[in-house]
């Protein structure tokens, strides 16, 4: 059997020195994200990560930076996520909108009101947290797509 990881996207926003955080369920526990998801058959990597946001939070945003490519292993399933967390600016918000299932609701968090959480999903979301803050931001041409013919 081939091995296959799983690639997802991530999105930072920030307002005020706070990180946006989806408030869902995972696995009967309330957790906090980034919002975030797998990738969709012909959608670009920025492309999934305005469709996330906006699906998990009603946050349209404009992606501005790529912070980098985080890998974990899952104990619980054995499943590895390739996790591409891209730095974004919000555009606008919409009260109104139904969020995904599973979502309860937002959170704006520093990472430290994060971490004394004890509700992060996975390790990932407390790594991109932090080093949002403590790392460079990287420009979205680092990122090539080969066009779909």
């Amino acid at each position: 059997m081939r091995w296959k990881p799983h690639s997802t996207v991530a999105t930072i926003l920030e307002k005020d020195g706070k990180l946006l955080f989806i408030e869902e369920m995972d696995s009967g526990c309330l957790v906090f994200n980034q919002p975030a998801g797998h990738i969709e058959e012909n959608e670009t990597l920025i492309e999934a990560a305005v469709r996330e946001t906006l699906e998990e939070s009603a946050y349209l945003c404009e992606i501005t930076g790529y912070l980098g490519l985080y890998i974990y292993t899952a104990p619980s399933n054995g499943i590895t996520y390739h996790r591409h967390c891209f730095v974004g600016k919000a555009i606008s918000y919409d009260p109104k909108a139904n969020l995904d299932e599973g979502i309860t609701g937002i959170r704006w968090l520093t990472p430290q009101e994060l971490i004394d959480s004890n509700r992060a999903r996975s390790p990932l979301v407390i790594k991109c947290a932090q080093d949002y803050f403590s790392r460079h931001h990287y420009p979205l041409e680092l990122i090539y797509e080969h066009p779909n013919d």
